[in-house]
């Protein structure tokens, strides 16, 4: 008798045991493994939205902002499981500001890796050489890279110019014509440093010599740049244009250049006239001898080659022959009959 309650007391006692792990089986399943599978689910799962849509990242943005506006856009199903991955990832002080473009299917995982990395949403902007700072602000702001009026502030900002190292008094002449990718959402102070650092970067080793060389300030050297460019029909011409303009300076004589001239008129039409070539302005090169106060457009990197690198020639003249070039001559007498020719019987 006493052995038969023994074998009952044991088989009890195994019961009560076996219950007990099966209820520590369903604790640690309920606890541990329903919510890993619940997030390896979520992980790479891709997020319900079905078409692209942009998202704007602003600098000092917390995690939950982030993941709350992904989840209100669908790119992420879970706000609280994205946060949750970005931590066990050690990833929630790395996003990265900006303007996203996401592209379903996304997995949280890949849309992390995106905002991780920084892949924002580019914008492409093409500045052609020639354009005034205020024609380059204009592409700009019409690329959607920012407004006006911030854009012209920072043209003339005194502290600004500092900060860029520009010994001027405005940006005019140092905006590197360039095509240019930013990410959108860029401060318009950013964008003209881009610009500006983009010029210094083409004055590699000979530029800077031929600068020493020629006893020209980098100021100077844009200046006569600029008038290259605004003048120049085709790049092979800039060399032989800049010996004109180097010879004329060399002589003291005015460079009675008609672009400089229309760059100091406040309301310019289209159409020069001999009343504008005697307005008295500071730009007027036909009234005043040497350079202009400073540059009169931005000008690509063949001009400011050509000024630092002129043709071996005494012209003193030149005349477009309207097919976009020009007549060179050495002599009053023979520019007169080139003027007469290209200009007058046209």
């Amino acid at each position: 008798m006493a052995q038969k309650t023994a074998s009952t007391s044991d088989s009890a006692g195994l019961q009560r045991r076996g219950r007990q792990l099966v209820g520590r089986l369903l604790v640690f399943f309920a606890l541990v493994l329903l919510p890993l599978l619940l997030m390896l689910l979520f992980v790479f799962q891709p997020g319900p939205f079905q078409r692209s849509c942009r998202i704007e990242i602003r600098s000092g943005q917390s995690l939950p902002q982030v993941a709350r506006e992904l989840e209100r856009h669908q790119v992420v199903r879970n706000a609280l499981a994205f946060r949750l991955l970005a931590r066990l990832r050690g990833d929630s002080r790395l996003l990265q500001a900006g303007s996203y473009q996401f592209d379903p299917p996304l997995t949280p995982l890949q849309v992390l890796d995106k905002l991780v990395r920084g892949e924002v949403e580019l914008v492409r902007c093409t500045l052609p050489e020639g354009l005034t700072a205020v024609e380059t602000v204009e592409r700009l702001v019409e690329a959607g890279l920012g407004r006006r009026e911030r854009f012209l502030a920072c043209l003339s900002d005194p502290d600004f110019l500092h900060q860029l190292k520009v010994s001027a008094a405005t940006l005019e002449g140092y905006l590197f014509p360039e095509t240019y990718a930013f990410a959108a959402g860029t401060p318009e102070a950013a964008v003209l440093e881009t610009l500006v650092r983009q010029l210094f970067a083409k004055l590699d080793e000979s530029l800077r010599q031929a600068l020493a060389q020629r006893k020209l300030t980098l100021h100077q050297a844009l200046t006569l740049a600029s008038i290259v460019q605004k003048e120049a029909g085709c790049v092979e011409e800039m060399p032989r244009i800049a010996a004109v303009f180097h010879n004329r300076l060399a002589r003291h004589m005015p460079l009675q250049a008609d672009p400089t001239v229309i760059y100091g008129l406040k309301d310019f039409d289209g159409n020069l006239t001999r009343a504008h070539l005697r307005m008295d302005t500071p730009y007027n090169t036909y009234l005043h001898a040497g350079l202009p106060p400073g540059p009169i457009a931005n000008p690509g990197l063949a001009a400011l080659r050509a000024v630092l690198f002129p043709a071996d020639e005494s012209f003193l003249y030149f005349v477009a022959m309207g097919n976009g070039r020009h007549h060179f001559s050495r002599t009053l007498q023979e520019h007169n009959r080139a003027v007469r020719t290209y200009q007058l019987h046209r």
